[in-house]
């Protein structure tokens, strides 16, 4: 039996021998050529079992595979080498050429079962310990595919193909630092290599290490400088870094050297937008439209950057151009509907809306834009009609109940206002929002041990909700009990909001409740500074000048405080 690698060299020189004959043909019209054999091919092979007779039937196998593949019958190749490796099982070659086979028709079973037979005879072959990783990591089988990837580089320490796919490997398994490792070690065995540089860039930004990630970047340009690859990677880091102008210019770099790139001019105008460059963000997006096979989703963007600049009437020309290609595009009709109420036109928003289906996902939304063009027309009857057929069918959305509870507190139904706000506790009773909420509205209706209850249980879930905090101690204040722990609780809420004026009065009163005078003036006034002539405030005021004995001061507040409330009896 010949060995491994003189069995190689025996095909090897066949093939060379057959490629030289077809060479020399001058008239070969297409086909799979005719073999002068002397048998057929067919699934019993040729006559005989003889050692030499199985060696022809290889031979002739592994010629008419390689025919097969310049004429590009891979099948046909694929049978052919199948039968060339059952007569001829000890062939490294025969084997490695059937493994790649398998691995173009998605037999990666069969791949390896070819890759382990080769390695049998060859352990130290890197090319099937190559393809072998290469299959094993295909099939989820990471462990093994990096222990071949090991392998590898153990029999070939310069072998940068597996460096590369051994730290993209690492880099999928989240395990950046041995990622970064990999990678490090091929830029330093191969300092010119580009795409080391552009994974270890990746590597780097995956792992959050953006200074690290721009680095490797800009030595991959260093060696690649027009690289949209690398130039797009770039931006998106800037892009995270929270530095759009520095990601913007390298958009248009790219777009420079490639106007065509959609995906680029996308992203492009998406920055312009955050930049309030909308002009710029529109002329972007027309380019994307002239090469986008489906332009509605560009043209949807462009409605919107003219519904954000204001131009109500090119927003609504453009949603109408995209129902006019595709009327069943439910989320542009919101949006149709909604640029129609800001431009006042009321009746054709609701005309919009109303179209929009009960399973469609924006739905909900569509019908509580339609209550709020009702509330804009001062109709809150009608505006809590319609939110009452969603909750027919919705009967747990927040959306719906939180505007709903606002309604009823503008239509003085509290009962109805309560019980919106209690149902919203009822099915998210960790939203420290909808206790406080709850909390305000059983202030309103005189419950106070319920406000404080609630107040409470909203600082519980989130100690930096600081409406609550000032809320809870105004409230004592106000009973003039728990003065303490109102201090405590209203300083907190100035430790997160320090600059709220309103804060600030809560904070003066419980110095006047204490009878702290003269601190109660002196943080009133700072109230005062800061929100200005609210009658509230100044009834404070006045009631602390009164107390340190500055009567004029106080009767000239107590009359702009009367005058402050009753124009706001009149709005």
């Amino acid at each position: 039996m010949p060995t491994p690698r003189a069995a190689t060299w025996k095909y090897a020189a066949v093939l060379a021998s057959i490629l030289a004959l077809n060479a020399c043909s001058a008239a070969r019209r297409g086909g799979t050529p005719a073999l002068d054999l002397p048998w057929s091919f067919d699934e019993t092979g040729p006559p005989g079992t003889s050692a030499e007779a199985r060696e022809v039937e290889a031979i002739a196998q592994f010629l008419r595979a390689e025919l097969a593949l310049r004429d590009g019958d891979r099948d046909v190749a694929l049978q052919a080498y199948e039968a060339a490796v059952a007569a001829d099982p000890d062939s490294v070659l025969l084997r490695r050429r059937l493994a790649v086979l398998y691995v173009r028709a998605s037999r990666l079973t069969d791949a390896l079962d070819q890759c382990a037979a080769v390695l049998t005879e060859e352990p130290d072959n890197v090319e099937i310990r190559l393809l072998m990783a290469g299959i094993l990591s295909s099939i989820g089988k990471e462990d093994e595919a990096a222990r071949e990837y090991e392998n590898v580089l153990a029999l070939d320490t310069s072998n940068q193909e597996a460096y590369l796919f051994l730290g993209a490997l690492y880099d999928k398994r989240g395990d950046y630092a041995r990622a970064v490792e990999i990678l490090e070690r091929l830029t330093r065995l191969n300092p010119s290599y580009f795409l080391g540089y552009y994974y270890l860039g990746r590597v780097h930004a995956a792992a959050g290490q953006f200074d690290e990630a721009e680095e490797a970047y800009s030595r991959a340009l260093d060696l690649n400088p027009t690289s949209e690859l690398v130039l797009a990677d770039l931006a998106l880091l800037y892009e995270a870094k929270k530095q759009p102008k520095e990601a913007i210019d390298i958009y248009e770099r790219i777009i420079a050297g490639n106007p065509k790139s959609a995906t680029v001019r996308k992203r492009l105008g998406g920055l312009y937008v955050g930049e309030k460059r909308l002009d710029e963000a529109i002329v972007q997006l027309r380019e994307v439209e002239k090469v986008e096979n489906d332009p509605q989703q560009t043209r949807t963007k462009i409605g919107l950057i003219y519904f954000e600049k204001g131009e109500y009437d090119r927003a609504v020309t453009e949603f109408n151009l995209v129902l006019a290609s595709d009327p069943r595009n439910y989320g542009v009709r919101y949006y149709l509907g909604a640029v129609l109420t800001e431009n006042g036109e009321y009746e054709k928003a609701v005309d919009v809306l109303s179209e929009i289906p009960p399973d469609f996902d924006d739905y909900v939304d569509a019908r509580v834009q339609i209550a709020y063009v009702y509330q804009r027309q001062s109709r809150p009857d009608r505006a809590v009609t319609e939110l009452s057929k969603v909750l027919e069918q919705k009967p747990d959305n927040p959306t719906v109940l939180l505007f709903l509870t606002s309604l009823y507190r503008e239509t003085e139904e509290p009962a109805k206002a309560v019980a919106a706000a209690q149902r919203l506790v009822e099915i998210d009773p960790a939203n420290d929002q909808y206790h406080f909420t709850l909390g305000a509205l059983y202030d309103e209706n005189k419950q106070k041990d319920l406000c404080i209850d609630h107040m409470r249980k909203a600082i519980e879930l989130n100690p930096m909700n600081a409406p609550a905090l000032n809320y809870l101690g105004y409230t004592y204040a106000e009973q003039g009990v728990n003065l303490d722990e109102a201090e405590s609780l209203i300083r907190r809420a100035l430790d997160i909001e320090p600059t709220d004026g309103f804060y600030v009065d809560s904070l003066g009163w419980v110095y006047y409740q204490r009878g702290d005078y003269e601190d109660a003036v002196t943080e009133l006034e700072r109230a005062v500074e800061m929100v200005g002539e609210d009658p509230t405030i100044l009834e404070h005021l006045s009631d602390a000048y009164v107390a340190v004995g500055r009567a004029r001061d106080a009767l000239r507040l107590y009359r702009e405080a009367s005058g402050q409330s009753k124009e706001q009896d009149q709005i």
